[in-house]
């Protein structure tokens, strides 16, 4: 699919890139206007992608995390959130509801969060070569129905 716009970033899998991570998604994002909500809910989601890559994927290790946005028509931001670590054995348990594989200290919520907060979201991963999370998010623009 064309896409109007495109940027990529690739940083090690520490906790304080979560944030950098957010913060570099939210500007990108901008450029299509969206509302306090959705930003909020697009920060959200790339939270809890990135966060499951330094806690899961890698765990007791430092690896890379590859983040990319694109603009797709239709006021489509494409996300795309890639880690190279332990991968999920059981996507579809780990999509469940209060499943962690991170110890008493984790909700297990995380999926569920960015299924919430994303128009779309596919999850692939192979056992010991990572997992991508692809997200998409659809903008309303201003006067428009959502």
């Amino acid at each position: 699919m064309k896409c109007e716009n495109q940027m990529e970033l690739t940083f090690p899998s520490q906790s304080r890139n979560e944030g950098f991570a957010r913060a570099a998604v939210a500007a990108f994002a901008a450029q299509l206007d969206p509302n306090l909500d959705e930003l909020g809910d697009i920060k959200t989601a790339v939270s809890e992608a990135v966060t499951n890559c330094i806690v899961h994927a890698y765990r007791d290790t430092i690896g890379m995390i590859s983040l990319k946005c694109r603009i797709l028509p239709g006021s489509v931001l494409d996300i795309i959130v890639k880690d190279r670590g332990c991968g999920i054995a059981d996507v579809a348990q780990a999509r469940t509801p209060m499943y962690s594989t991170g110890g008493d200290d984790r909700s297990g919520m995380g999926f569920t969060i960015m299924e919430s907060f994303m128009t779309e979201l596919r999850v692939t991963s192979t056992p010991g070569k990572g997992t991508t999370v692809h997200m998409k998010r659809k903008i309303v623009r201003r006067g428009e129905k959502a």
